[in-house]
């Protein structure tokens, strides 16, 4: 009998041995999927970001000679933000900030957005980074774009903890066609993103560029086929407004 209590006892023993190994290591699993889902900075060598810096410098200008309005629209992004030179106009009454730099892609932006966001209180933030596919060997997988957006928003949450976030979907074009599978997917990752965080919003424009062959209408863009022209910015306003106006309408803005 005594032989069966030691025997049990040591049972137990190893029993809660085992148990608190298993903690142990779920705890330490989650951790690193939790580190794993942003990203490392000290991949991104300085000149993979560094020519970006004289456009935010240019932005620290202007936040130090125009007084910007806390219910602003704060708009982030690529050269589609930069060349929108209706913006003002466009989104009247909504005051908006504009933020855009040429060539932009999420992974040079995460080194400055505590820098573009730190003279604000926007209303509202809405991106638009469209270059982190497109078709040279620096390109990002879809999955790792997920990353640096993850990143980013982390960033963004640090300053502004509850202010509606919108992405914009990336804009199928001629010259970017062959990527398009995987900048589509990087538009259905983070729908899915935003679709499951409080706060997170994406903005559906992709189909209204598509002619009725599922292919891109080049009649919306610059020759370059890849920037919108007049009657393109024209599509995506109503777009992006129309959206902006429903964000603000369910967080009573």
């Amino acid at each position: 009998m005594c032989y069966k209590s030691n025997s049990y006892l040591g049972y137990l023993k190893i029993t809660r041995l085992k148990i608190a190994q298993y903690i142990i290591f779920f705890f330490f699993t989650s951790i690193c999927f939790s580190l794993t889902s942003c990203v490392s900075l000290k991949q991104y060598p300085l000149e993979s970001y560094s020519w970006a810096a004289p456009e935010v410098r240019q932005f620290e200008a202007l936040d130090k000679s125009i007084e910007y309005p806390n219910d602003a629209i704060l708009f982030i992004g690529s050269s589609s933000i930069r060349l929108w030179n209706t913006i003002e106009e466009d989104m009247k009454p909504f005051p908006v900030i504009k933020r855009g730099y040429g060539g932009a892609h999420f992974r040079d932006m995460v080194f400055y957005t505590d820098r573009i966001l730190a003279n604000h209180s926007p209303e509202m933030i809405v991106c638009f980074f469209a270059n982190d596919i497109k078709g040279v060997p620096e390109d990002e997988s879809p999955k790792k774009v997920l990353r640096l957006i993850k990143y980013f928003i982390k960033q963004v949450r640090e300053q502004h903890p509850s202010i509606p976030l919108a992405f914009i979907e990336i804009t199928p074009t001629s010259s970017r066609w062959k990527q398009w599978n995987d900048i589509e997917e990087v538009n259905r990752l983070v729908k899915e993103l935003c679709a499951r965080k409080e706060g997170l919003y994406f903005v559906s424009t992709a189909n209204a560029f598509l002619d009725e062959e599922g292919k891109p209408n080049d009649s919306l863009f610059i020759s370059d086929r890849l920037h919108l022209n007049p009657e393109g910015y024209a599509v995506w306003n109503q777009l992006i407004k129309s959206e902006i106006i429903r964000i603000k309408k369910v967080n009573s803005l």
